[in-house]
């Protein structure tokens, strides 16, 4: 059996025997020529059959000729009733031939082999609506397009792990099944877990990052699934999502991991760009660009008074910004540092988690939002360690203690100062490859409405 050749492999092949296995994405079916456009998962090939037509006469042949006319014109047959997406092997003959656009190369093609036949008529376009391409994924995701956004997903996870690993982080899997609450109470999956009891969705890691610090771990990571039972249709919102985190002990302020996680983009954005750099150009017409550190950092007040300047009044009264808010500082960025990315820092006890640590002097928390392109991809503090402290400001959120008891728990016992980030993977995504909402770049998304496929 000739072993299969993956297409961005044949270029460096020799002419001759060659087999090679995909699906169908066109057929032009000529009258004295048939040719097949394959793709598999690296690309796509152009496969060739002088087709063979039945003239309804009766020649004078041997009956080997007639058997070789008739593999001839069951082949041909057989090209001509190939439908869109249908998967096969060809055994075949490469040709290098610097004519056929397409690589350069072709196959001849020998014998078929069909594994499995696709309807004739296929439920989706190329001018289908986002919702109709979701409903058929699989269909969708067969576009080279697409499946470049999941390699490049694979590349930019890939590189912050190595970042991470090459710094002898620990990588973490935590529980996705909680107890209570991670976050707030307005946003929890809650589920009946054995009968009696009920169990929560994790909305992001944090307790368990924590729980490491004290652990005596030192520097970690997670990338994993997170659930937020958050009602929002936006283009950038999903009740489930990947996660990126990270935590590291014996910090002076989230500085220190404003710092780790800038070094940690631009490690991981120079590997997009070196493996996939010129692809993402011809492709989504996107020239990756790698950010320079340190990435600027705007206080939020002074946020505010920018945002105002440029004539925008944001209507939120808690004091943050809004996603227009965040696009006009995002625009001043831009147009002052020549910067995609910054951190806005320095937010009020009253829009951020109870665990943020508050500077004694201003009373402000000691954390960030970091910006890309206008949108918030993270959300970064030092968090609070001494437990006393800890205690009263969850009281001040308005949440029970006694409910956060087996938390509090972690720091009865020494904890180190310590903080960390987490950040959504498909909002980097989305915003690195320039897509106007997560759903593009998210395998199977997930919200209010889409449970399926």
């Amino acid at each position: 059996m000739t072993e299969r050749v993956l297409v961005n492999q044949l270029q460096a092949r020799e002419d001759g025997p060659v087999s090679v296995s995909g699906w169908v994405e066109t057929v032009r079916d000529q009258k004295k020529v048939q040719f097949v456009i394959l793709r598999d998962e690296t690309g796509a090939v152009q496969l060739v059959n002088p087709a063979t037509r039945d003239s309804g006469e009766e020649l004078d042949l041997t009956d080997a000729e007639r058997a070789q006319r008739d593999e001839a014109l069951a082949l041909t047959t057989a090209i001509s009733e190939l439908t869109h997406g249908t998967f096969l092997t060809v055994h075949g003959e490469l040709k290098h031939d610097e004519r056929v656009k397409l690589g350069g190369v072709e196959i001849k093609i020998g014998t078929l082999d069909i594994a499995a036949a696709a309807l004739p008529e296929t439920p989706i376009a190329a001018d289908s609506g986002l919702d109709k391409r979701m409903d058929w994924r699989f269909l969708d995701l067969r576009q080279r397009r697409n499946n470049l956004i999941f390699r490049v997903q694979t590349t930019l996870e890939h590189a912050m792990r190595t970042y991470w690993i090459e710094r002898d982080y620990i990588e973490i899997h935590s529980p996705k099944l909680m107890a209570s609450a991670s976050e707030s109470n307005a946003e929890l999956f809650s589920l009946e877990y054995f009968g009696d009891q009920t169990a929560y969705l994790a909305q992001s890691p944090q307790f368990y990052k924590q729980m490491a610090q004290v652990a005596g771990f030192g520097k970690i990571f997670e990338i994993a699934p997170a659930f937020r039972a958050d009602p929002s249709f936006t283009s950038r919102h999903a009740t489930e999502f990947t996660s990126i985190d990270a935590e590291i002990s014996w910090i002076e302020s989230h500085e220190d991991v404003a710092r780790m996680q800038e070094e940690l983009l631009q490690f991981a954005f120079q590997a997009v760009k070196d493996k996939h750099g010129d692809e993402i150009q011809e492709l989504f017409g996107i020239e990756v660009q790698v950010p320079q550190i340190p990435f600027p950092r705007i206080p939020l007040a002074e946020a505010r008074r920018i945002v105002a300047e440029r004539g925008y009044e944001i209507p939120r009264t808690d004091g943050d910004l809004d996603p227009e808010g965040e696009r006009q500082i995002s625009a001043y960025v831009e147009e002052t540092y020549g910067h995609q990315f910054v951190f806005i820092t320095d937010y009020h006890p009253e829009i951020r988690a109870f665990y943020h640590m508050r500077d004694p002097e201003t009373g402000l928390t000691k954390s960030y939002d970091l910006l890309f392109k206008g949108v918030e991809i993270t959300t970064g503090a030092q968090r609070e360690h001494r437990v006393d402290i800890l205690i009263e400001q969850a009281k001040e959120k308005g949440l029970d203690p006694e409910h956060l008891d087996f938390y509090f728990d972690f720091f009865r016992y020494g904890a180190p100062p310590h903080g960390g980030f987490g950040m959504g993977l498909a909002r980097v995504l989305m915003l690195l490859l320039g897509e106007s909402s997560i759903r593009e770049v998210t395998y199977l998304f997930r919200g209010p409405t889409r449970l399926a496929p």
